[in-house]
């Protein structure tokens, strides 16, 4: 019989079942359904890994979108933090660091990997990669993180969205969050049930979140939304490790964001109808942008 989950109810009682991981249950899962060595599966999610690294590091370096309107924040950001005179911790500010270098690496049209959107694409990776300096992720612990999130960012997609478009920028930026602060409870040594809390603390901050890109383009405000969801995700995390538990469970969380995404108009479902996108500012850029 093949091994599947369709809620963060039934995948918790699969690694309690068989007292093992989030990660663990994930992988096992796609080997299962999709009829492949495990070790083939661990093999796919680690080039996963090395596109994300890339992202990221070429973000780094400063990139910029063809239209102009995004770009070379990442490096700013990462100057800033050199400095030592920042507010917030650095852990937090690097999460959103390469959240942005990522997503900034897609308004460029690099390459990326979808996470799971490309609008979102900043969010995983940016709090993946700010864990692994802060306490020394190994590749496998890495590996480890995307099949968690992924576990999670299966359930929202298979019970709600992960398109802008269907329901708004909590489902893109929403869900990556959720996604993240369930893979970083695990990674930090956090249960099951406590990545389930996280993923639906961060994914209630967001909810109703709209979807307005200016021209119709995934760079403004998407960009500084990853970064947000990062923080966002970094946050939920350190709640639900601290013993903090969401009063309404995550499938009741995803429920209730798939019934806000229905109820959103569709002028703040990535039409640039309304939102941003509408602001006179936008409009400005828009006709500049396209009349080159």
């Amino acid at each position: 019989m093949k091994l599947t989950f369709k809620t963060v109810t039934e995948l918790l009682n699969l690694a309690e079942k068989k007292e093992t991981s989030i990660w663990d249950v994930a992988i096992q899962r796609e080997a299962s359904l999709q009829e492949i060595p495990i070790e083939e599966v661990y093999s796919r999610m680690t080039e996963s890994l090395h596109i994300m690294e890339e992202s990221v590091s070429e973000g780094l370096k400063g990139v910029q979108s063809i239209t102009g309107l995004t770009g070379n924040d990442a490096p700013k950001l990462k100057k800033y933090i050199e400095s030592g005179k920042t507010l917030s911790d650095s852990a937090i500010l690097k999460a959103v660091c390469y959240a942005i270098a990522a997503n900034e690496q897609n308004s460029a049209m690099g390459v990326i990997c979808a996470a799971p959107t490309a609008g979102s694409c900043g969010v995983v990776p940016g709090v993946m990669f700010a864990i692994k300096e802060k306490v020394g992720l190994s590749e496998k612990d890495m590996v480890h993180f995307l099949f968690s999130a992924g576990a999670f960012g299966l359930i929202i997609a298979n019970n709600a969205f992960i398109s802008g478009a269907a329901g708004g920028c909590q489902a893109e930026v929403g869900s990556a969050s959720a996604m993240a602060a369930a893979a970083a409870v695990e990674a930090m040594g956090g249960t099951p049930e406590q990545s389930a809390h996280a993923c639906a603390i961060a994914l209630k901050n967001l909810l109703g979140l709209a979807c307005d890109p200016v021209a119709g383009l995934v760079e403004v405000p998407c960009i500084k939304r990853n970064a947000i969801g990062a923080s966002n995700a970094m946050v939920a995390a350190d709640m639900a490790l601290s013993g903090i538990e969401s009063k309404i469970p995550c499938d009741e969380v995803i429920e209730a964001m798939y019934n806000v995404g229905c109820q959103l108009p569709v002028s703040l479902k990535e039409t640039s109808l309304g939102g941003l996108a509408v602001t006179p500012c936008a409009r400005r850029y828009e006709k500049e942008i396209f009349k080159k």
